[in-house]
């Protein structure tokens, strides 16, 4: 495998833990009324992180893809969601780690 492959991988995983970590922060914080969101966000993010997590073992550069894609998509989501609160930090660091997740994801197909 790649230098891209593993950094695309380890971007990838990297992504989808502080992913993981914000929902269990928000599940941990939620009241009642929130609790069934923050439980929706807990096992989405949890099932992203599983997958980075397979994909460091599969040596697909196809898996790595998919799943890279996923947490792309899911961290230009987070940007709009932290521009629209607003919170600079809840923008910026999802769309700059969008933005090097992609570029890695290139990089790696481009190899």
């Amino acid at each position: 495998m790649t230098i891209a492959f593993w950094f695309c991988a380890a971007i990838t995983l990297i992504s989808a833990l502080v992913s993981l970590g914000y929902a269990i922060a928000g599940l941990r914080g939620a009241d009642a009324g929130a609790r069934t969101a923050s439980e929706y966000a807990f096992s989405r993010s949890l099932a992203l992180a599983i997958a980075a997590i397979v994909a460091l073992f599969t040596t697909s550069v196809a898996f790595v893809a998919a799943v890279a894609l996923a947490m792309v998509i899911v961290q230009l989501v987070d940007a709009v969601i932290g521009a629209r609160i607003p919170d600079r930090v809840k923008t910026f660091g999802p769309a700059a780690t969008a933005l090097v997740n992609a570029a890695a994801l290139v990089w790696m197909l481009a190899s």
